[in-house]
């Protein structure tokens, strides 16, 4: 929780015991049962350090945009910490009216193949090595312990299905996100 001290703002994060911390320079990494999990925290105007299992980040000022600084980098630790001990699920509806979708996953590439029957297939990205794509039926299922990997994945696939020109009340077709989880299951 955020403190003061010598009219400093310090926010603290305790890691569980089977949570193994690294710091890197200034890039930060997490170790957990279902993976590991970087992040870059160079342009962040604060200190951030690792001793043990317990992370202090402390701003470089004292105002109240440097509260919301340790605020937010506090709120990435946690969830780079839950996502290597739980996990995040993103879930994608295929929804067609007019040609029947499909959805295949070529290597880091997801294949939306006969969208509005369009010949050439619109390709998206899967962001993060940990990353995990799976089509079930008439769902896409994105699961990874990175969140920002993961709702990444999710958003390119919903954006490569966005229908521009045309009135969307009506072309309805597309692969929308309607399930946000923590956990794999």
């Amino acid at each position: 929780m955020a403190t003061s001290t010598d009219q400093a703002i310090i926010a603290e994060v305790e890691a569980p015991a089977s949570v193994k911390i690294a710091k890197e320079g200034n890039t930060l990494l997490v170790k957990g049962k279902l993976g590991t999990v970087k992040k870059d925290f160079t342009k962040l105007p604060a200190t951030v350090t690792v001793d043990g299992n317990k992370i202090t980040i402390k701003p470089y000022g004292k105002r109240k945009q440097d509260l919301a600084v340790t605020h937010t980098a506090r709120s990435i630790i946690e969830s780079m910490i839950k996502g290597v001990e739980k996990g995040y699920t993103y879930k994608l509806k295929i929804i067609f009216a007019h040609f029947p979708i499909s959805v295949k996953i070529k290597g880091k590439d997801i294949n939306v193949e006969n969208f509005f029957g369009e010949r050439a297939s619109r390709v998206s990205r899967i962001v993060g090595d940990a990353t995990k794509v799976n089509v079930v039926g008439e769902d896409v299922v994105v699961q990874g312990p990175s969140l920002e990997d993961v709702s990444q994945t999710a958003a390119n696939i919903e954006l490569s299905t966005k229908i521009k020109n045309k009135d969307q009340r009506v072309f309805l077709d597309g692969l929308y996100v309607y399930s946000r989880e923590e956990g794999i299951p």
